[in-house]
């Protein structure tokens, strides 16, 4: 599998350090990202799965671990709304590039306001979808939030 993805060049691009992780993806899996961090042996809590959410109707991205579930009002009142939503699969897929599964907070098609669990900041390294299902990217929550121009909010139940 190549490694090469627009989550990767973005990272690169940026001087942010980076191991890239392969792991066999199974979509049949309940929940993906614990299936994710047993099959490359990190702690759920370390794995971060990236969420696309849309706010008062405006998409945004949160980043959260693995193990965890967001607090949909906490989301919402984290990036200054009334009312946060998933946001539909086609929709995040065609907002992103990237298919779901491998939807990374890193190189997206169209950048969104992105924020992270403040809890996952704790974290020496974190894994983080590198743009394609079955690659994760290893990297420092400091340099991911750096890269991002983004922040640390508790948005997690």
């Amino acid at each position: 599998m190549s490694t090469g993805t627009p989550a990767t060049q973005f990272l690169r691009r940026a001087g942010v350090a980076f191991r890239p992780v392969e792991y066999r993806y199974d979509p049949g899996s309940e929940r993906v990202a614990l299936q994710a961090a047993e099959a490359v042996g990190l702690p759920p809590g370390q794995l971060l799965k990236t969420l696309m959410i849309e706010v008062d109707g405006r998409p945004a991205c949160a980043v959260v671990p693995g193990d965890r579930s967001l607090s949909m009002k906490r989301v919402a009142a984290a990036f200054g709304g009334k009312a946060a939503a998933m946001m539909p699969a086609d929709k995040a897929e065609r907002l992103t590039g990237y298919r779901t599964g491998g939807i990374s907070p890193f190189g997206q098609r169209r950048p969104v306001p992105t924020l992270f669990e403040a809890g996952a900041m704790d974290c020496a390294d974190v894994a983080i979808n590198g743009g394609k299902r079955g690659l994760l990217l290893l990297l420092a929550p400091g340099d991911a939030l750096a890269a991002l121009g983004a922040q640390a909010a508790p948005l997690c139940a």
